[in-house]
């Protein structure tokens, strides 16, 4: 009777965190999405706040970068990574939370699920920051079009071969390997957390590797377009699927010999 009671207990709290996951990343879907729209359909710049900036409006920049045109495009790299990395971490963070409860019923509670997420999150922001930059750069020296992806397609070619290269690097998969076995991450880095900074420490810990794993095709939005709904999908659904195993040890090197592929073609067609 009492297992069942806990057992009911430990199935409403996993909905509870599920759905909580699943509003963040559909409210950071629903950004990008109305972003990426205003964006193609040509919006005026003064009706969007950072908007009116190098590489974000249609049609030539009107002044250089400053503090708002960044915060606004620090804010929209967030938000992407959120909608983006939050499906893949959310085994983690389940387990997290069902582990927690258990260890409430048995008087040995530990920090909340979400100082976890949180730390994971914070990670991934850390990440938007720097992407913000690179996209500052690359927006000040016009190397990137009104959709956010590279004007040179040797440029390009070269991101896609570097990414591809990186997919067969022992760090790619030392990385992989802390995100692809939830619980044997959080046994090798001392377990389950009862105060809230060691939560939040873990999950960044566990972001950090999952931004090891990952960064290089996040590169790729600067290939395909920051703003190209699809391309985001696409490398969503990698990152997401790399994770499974055992396709999460096939899958990189495929895709790793499919960018390669695609970036020698990028280069062949500009007569390199």
């Amino acid at each position: 009777m009492a297992e069942a009671a806990l057992e009911t207990v430990l199935k409403r709290d996993r909905m509870v965190v599920g759905a909580a996951l699943l509003a963040l990343t559909v409210l950071a879907w629903g950004y990008v999405l109305w972003l990426a729209a205003t964006m193609s359909m040509g919006a005026p710049a003064s009706s969007m706040p950072g908007m009116d900036m190098p590489g974000m409006n249609i049609g030539p920049s009107t002044h250089a970068w400053n503090l708002s045109d960044l915060s606004f495009t620090f804010a929209m790299w967030a938000v992407m990574m959120i909608g983006m990395m939050t499906p893949s971490a959310a085994p983690m963070i389940l387990l997290y939370a069902r582990v927690g409860r258990q260890a409430k019923v048995q008087g040995k509670p530990f920090a909340a699920a979400g100082w976890f997420a949180g730390g994971y999150l914070l990670a991934w922001t850390g990440f938007a920051a720097l992407a913000s930059l690179a996209q500052a750069a690359l927006a000040d020296a016009a190397l990137i079009t009104p959709m956010l992806n590279l004007v040179n397609r040797v440029a390009a070619g070269a991101v896609l071969i570097a990414a591809g290269l990186y997919q067969f690097t022992p760090l790619k998969y030392a990385c992989l390997s802390q995100c692809q076995a939830p619980l044997q991450f959080l046994q090798r880095h001392g377990g389950f957390k009862r105060d809230l900074s060691g939560a939040l420490q873990l999950g960044l810990r566990h972001g950090l590797y999952c931004i090891g794993c990952c960064w290089a095709l996040m590169a790729l939005l600067f290939v395909g377009g920051v703003m190209n709904v699809l391309w985001i999908a696409a490398l969503s659904a990698l990152v997401l699927l790399e994770k499974i195993p055992p396709a999460g040890w096939f899958l990189p090197r495929a895709a790793g010999l499919v960018l390669i592929a695609a970036g020698g073609i990028f280069l062949y067609r500009t007569g390199m």
